[in-house]
């Protein structure tokens, strides 16, 4: 599949999931500017490289995680190369040691299956059951990048357009995490 650029939502919804179409409707619904690359699934970050190239940005990883007894529950959004620290991260959350959370939590809470996790999820959690985490790095980014709920599409917004127009119309706050390059 040759890799292009779009501006905005894809022009035929066919074919594509609702959780998808909802995405670029509450982006569009925020006038949140976007552009977009269809392509193959990438459920990792290292078969999101070409993506990031073509978007001129990071695609961010995003770790859904919890607690012991799965009581709270966290998505971690941080850059792709940076590795998760447990121990660093969970302190920095005032919250037990955090470890990866199970599908089903994942599809409960944020209507997602894993490879798709995205930032995006959270207007599936009307409760505010999951607690966003930030990489302080993301912060200082011009643009993210991140999947519309399905990671056969890619798509980069503004870091200040998520940070202040999206997280706000999820209901969502976020907590930064430190960066920890050791």
């Amino acid at each position: 599949m040759e890799m292009k650029i779009y501006r905005g939502r894809p022009e035929n919804p066919e074919g594509r999931l609702e959780k998808e179409i909802k995405s670029y409707d509450l982006l569009d619904s925020l006038g949140i500017d976007y552009i977009r690359v269809d392509h193959e699934p990438t459920a990792t970050i290292e078969a999101c490289l070409e993506v990031e190239k073509l978007l001129e940005t990071k695609i961010c990883k995003n770790l859904f995680l919890t607690t012991a007894n799965k009581s709270q529950f966290y998505l971690y959004f941080v850059e792709g190369d940076k590795k998760f620290k447990t121990a660093y991260v969970s302190k920095q959350a005032g919250c037990s040691r955090l470890s990866f959370a199970g599908e089903e939590y994942l599809s409960e809470l944020l209507n997602l299956t894993p490879g798709s996790v995205t930032v995006l999820g959270l207007m599936y959690d009307s409760e505010n059951r999951v607690r966003l985490l930030i990489d302080e790095d993301i912060l200082k980014q011009e643009y993210v990048g991140m999947h519309p709920c399905i990671n056969t599409s890619s798509i980069r917004i503004k870091t200040k357009d998520l940070t202040e127009k999206l997280l706000p119309a999820m209901g969502h706050d976020y907590i930064i995490i430190k960066s920890n390059n050791s």
